[in-house]
């Protein structure tokens, strides 16, 4: 059957649709993406304003028009955290429902964190053993950590590149003084939550998802998106070391000019960079291997396995 998610981020709006049914890898066929920067749309009192919820909207539309076009017979649409964290959550939810018949389901960190978790086991299986999963979003981090498909501990913090940015780094480039700022608070968020993990033992393989992370992995001298799904791509925390004060000198468009780097992520990556890095270097990991799969394929997979066992 042909399955649509519909994942409104808090960077993008993101339709994909795959081929699939249960026990089988699903099979991308379409893809249909909107940057709406939601987590940036955000007005004082942390609500997403009037013209916010119109291009919301609007983009949703778009997408549920793209499904009907391929013939997505499923969509299952859902939302993180810029919608979850909005004070007027519910009315925004309200608005797409009345307005485009889409109902979406708003997704808890640690949901998020789930779900990521069992695309990544399931993409690499269980020889991988013990799994350290790292997922850097527009408004927040996940972190999970598991033997089986369900995580043994799974966390989510505010440290989403996007989010990060909007708050913390206001000059382009940023001041020096914003950077060191930055830098203590992400290594004291991130600080408060590694004993929780540490306790369960060292991981076997530690994996990170995320364009944010794609982007970091390929500046740093990864293989290309367009090499294919299955060449291994790693990030060596040396590497990133190296790359973050180079980072903070660039402007936005300086950065949107490495390979790899999308115009529209350009101006998150130094928080992404400053997230990845102390994640890392506080849970003593010293190269990572980039998953393609996330927290869509996620939402894919566990709807194949309740489908498998109705």
């Amino acid at each position: 059957m042909r399955l649509g998610v519909l994942d409104v981020g808090s960077n993008t709006v993101h339709l994909l649709v795959v081929d699939a049914h249960p026990g089988a890898r699903p099979l991308p066929a379409h893809s249909h993406k909107a940057d709406l920067r939601l987590a940036q749309l955000l007005d004082d009192s942390g609500a997403i304003g009037d013209d916010g919820i119109h291009r919301l909207v609007d983009v949703v539309r778009d997408a549920l028009q793209a499904a009907e076009d391929k013939g997505v017979e499923d969509l299952l649409p859902f939302a993180t955290s810029a919608v979850r964290e909005a004070t007027n959550a519910d009315d925004v939810l309200a608005r797409v429902a009345d307005e485009t018949g889409v109902r979406l389901q708003v997704l808890s960190g640690a949901e998020e964190a789930r779900l990521t978790f069992l695309a990544v086991r399931r993409w690499f299986g269980w020889s991988a053993g013990r799994l350290l999963v790292l997922d850097i979003g527009g408004g927040s981090l996940e972190i999970a950590y598991g033997m089986d498909e369900e995580p043994d501990a799974a966390v989510s913090l505010p440290l989403g590149a996007g989010r990060l940015t909007a708050g913390w780094l206001p000059g382009d480039p940023p001041a020096p003084d914003d950077v060191r700022a930055l830098r203590r608070h992400v290594r004291t968020e991130i600080a408060r939550t590694v004993g929780e993990f540490s306790r369960l033992g060292a991981p076997d393989h530690v994996v990170a998802t995320s364009k944010t992370f794609k982007q970091l992995a390929r500046i740093a001298g990864a293989a290309r998106s367009a090499e294919g799904l299955y060449v291994q791509r790693e990030l060596k925390r040396e590497s990133l070391e190296a790359w973050v004060p180079r980072l903070s000198g660039m402007t936005a468009d300086q950065r949107g000019e490495l390979p790899g780097v999308s115009e529209g992520r350009a101006g998150q990556l130094l928080a992404g960079a400053l997230v990845a890095e102390g994640a890392m270097d506080l849970f003593g990991v010293e190269s990572l291997e980039i998953c393609p799969w996330a927290l869509r394929e996620g939402v894919i997979l566990r709807r194949l396995d309740h489908m498998g066992s109705d």
